[in-house]
């Protein structure tokens, strides 16, 4: 993919003609909104954004005591240690890095993108075995520089990465 503002805009724009009006975006800006005001997830909530991005692990989510999600959140939206943010969030059952980046980008905008494997080919990087902070932390970079170069936001940037390999990336066999 040439990543410019064009294709950008362009694949953005076919990821929203097929987002926009879905549950998946109903529940993405009630708890952008529930965010702004409360610096933490309850249980409903982080249920919620765990079944947006991977709904197969349901049951691990709902596994979790909702007095821990809700510390757990609050320290970790709290914290200014990026590392320690990612980790706590991982301690919740379900969470790994693709969970945590969509808990981040939800709590954090601005600043964070969401840890796909579809946006890793649209950018051309190989899926690691398994993801580490390091990794992690290129890759908002990476995403973060790209949504600057474009004048786009870290989500624009997001949707048209992955709408990109949805249309382009050969099936898995």
């Amino acid at each position: 993919m040439e990543i410019n503002k064009e294709t950008i805009r362009e694949y953005a724009k076919k990821y929203n003609d097929w987002y926009i009006g879905t549950a998946y975006e109903t529940t993405e800006n009630e708890i952008k909104a529930w965010l702004k005001t409360h610096r933490y997830l309850d249980k409903e909530r982080f249920v919620e954004i765990g079944c947006w991005k991977s709904p197969r692990t349901r049951n691990h989510y709902e596994n979790n005591n909702p007095a821990l999600v809700k510390e757990i959140t609050k320290f970790g939206f709290a914290t200014n240690n990026e590392e320690a943010m990612i980790m706590v969030l991982r301690g919740l059952n379900g969470v790994e890095y693709p969970v945590g980046s969509a808990i981040l980008q939800f709590a954090f905008p601005d600043k964070y993108p969401i840890l796909d494997f579809r946006t890793l080919w649209s950018l051309g990087w190989e899926q690691p075995r398994y993801y580490t902070f390091g990794f992690w932390q290129k890759y908002c970079g990476k995403i973060q520089d790209i949504s600057k170069e474009t004048g786009e936001s870290i989500r624009t940037v997001d949707k048209a990465l992955w709408e990109y390999s949805k249309e382009h990336q050969p099936k898995k066999k």
